[in-house]
């Protein structure tokens, strides 16, 4: 009996020293599957986080918590080495055992079950620890005000707390995200009940209220929110005079120098339903050339651009103020040129209406423009583009005869609009063939413009 207890000793050891072997297999060298398993897990859950941050209208900042680290890394990495030590001490004890003959089998029955706790505590490894403890939403009873998006500051309830607590057992720390923080403005830190809608049509004494937050906060969200709700009443003709009266025009104006552009662009844009008023014109005028030069140097086709077009487009619609933006005009026809296609159209709009005031001729024809001016009389151009393009020839080639100056055509470079539309004689080639346009609207335009010449 004796040779056959020592025959089952040493079965019983190599068991035992297999099973431990196996462990150090799957607990150490088997482990790199489920990490990639457990990563493609967190960045799926990342992204189902992280995607519902921006909305219509919101102004997103991602650069606050883009840098946090994972809570959970730096204790991963004790428990994997730990996890490897205690499976190399089962080997030693599985080697020694089996040397040994006392009790084999009552230590094998427990070192399997010390093996099968260990394994079992490690199942639950990817388990998500914790939360992020501060998400982006705005503030309660506030819509969102923007038009477009990136329109409205969103609010923190909390912050990112150091990162996203999480119990990943990654070999390795994970790295730093690659992708550069969004360039943003202040957000306001604190929660603010703002005491109307955007859209609720207020009385005097409630405009009052608004106008008075406007101008004594400093937090761009609540000044965009106060914006918009101002601009939305200022589109009614009863709300237009009580501003007025309310002293709101400055109070609006003095954001013009604000460096948010979404700012500017709310305040360009309460400015503009408040200059539909000949009496607001008047207040507004003492901004125009700020309006102008900021305009002409933001951002090509910007929303600050549009916006700022479109005021300038409103105060020039008589001929009271015109001529604070003459200078300028050398600036409109570059960016005619190089805008896109909405650009173009409001930037046409504008100079429209300068061609329609006879006293503005001779600034206007003698500026100086691009060559490649002369591309908008092609015909691939839409209509819209088209018929402002004739309008515009049209009535620059009235003013010029009205006002006789095709008799001084010595004084005008030749690089100057005059010499464009009238000398040169390219303008009018381009105009005769758009006669056979497929358009009928620019086909009898075209017709109009010809028998005029």
């Amino acid at each position: 009996m004796g040779r056959t207890r020592e025959a089952g000793c040493v079965a019983a050891g190599v068991v035992i020293g297999a099973g431990a072997c196996y462990c150090v297999y799957r607990l150490a060298w088997g482990r790199d599957e489920n990490e990639k398993i457990w990563d493609e897990d967190e960045e799926s859950t990342d992204t189902s986080e992280t995607g519902v941050e921006t909305v219509k209208g919101a102004k997103t900042n991602l650069g606050a918590g883009s840098g946090a680290k994972l809570q959970g890394d730096s204790k991963v990495k004790p428990e994997v080495s730990l996890g490897l030590e205690d499976c190399l001490g089962v080997k030693e004890k599985a080697h020694s055992g089996s040397h040994s003959g006392g009790g084999l089998e009552a230590k094998a029955k427990a070192l399997f079950n010390t093996l099968k706790e260990q394994a079992s505590a490690k199942a639950g490894k990817g388990a998500r620890v914790g939360t992020i403890s501060g998400n982006r939403t705005l503030a309660p009873s506030l819509p969102c005000p923007g038009g477009r998006g990136g329109g409205c500051h969103p609010t923190r309830s909390g912050s990112r707390a150091g990162g996203r607590a999480s119990g990943k057992s990654k070999g390795k720390a994970r790295s730093k995200s690659t992708r550069a923080p969004a360039t943003t403005w202040p957000v306001r830190r604190g929660k603010f009940n703002f005491p109307y809608k955007i859209d609720d049509i207020l009385s005097a004494p409630d405009l009052q209220k608004v106008l008075n937050i406007l101008e004594r906060t400093n937090d761009p969200f609540i000044q965009e929110v106060a914006l918009v709700t101002l601009g939305n009443n200022a589109a009614y003709s009863f709300n237009q005079n009580a501003i007025r009266e309310l002293g709101g025009v400055p109070i609006i104006a003095k954001l013009i120098k604000t460096k948010d552009p979404i700012i500017r662009e709310k305040t360009y844009n309460a400015l503009n339903n408040l200059s539909v008023n000949a009496e607001n014109q008047g207040k507004i005028k003492m901004y125009i050339s700020q309006v102008c030069d900021d305009t002409m140097v933001c951002r090509l086709d910007s929303a600050v651009q549009m916006a700022g077009l479109r005021l300038l487009t409103n105060m020039t619609v008589t001929n009271h103020y015109q001529h604070l933006l003459s200078y300028s005009f050398p600036d409109f026809f570059a960016l005619l040129f190089l805008g896109n296609h909405f650009t173009k159209i409001q930037t046409m709009k504008l100079i429209i209406n300068f061609t329609e005031n006879p006293a503005m001729t001779r600034e206007l024809v003698s500026c100086k423009v691009p060559s490649e001016l002369i591309s908008l009389f092609n015909k691939e151009w839409d209509r819209e583009i088209l018929l402002n393009i004739l309008t515009l020839f049209e009535n620059i080639n009235d003013n010029i005869k009205n006002e006789g100056l095709a008799s001084s055509r010595k004084e005008f470079s030749r690089s100057s609009l005059f010499f464009l539309f009238k000398e040169s004689g390219v303008c009018v080639k381009k105009i005769k063939a758009l006669a056979n346009h497929n358009d009928l609207v620019v086909k009898v335009k075209v017709l109009k413009v010809l028998t005029k010449l």
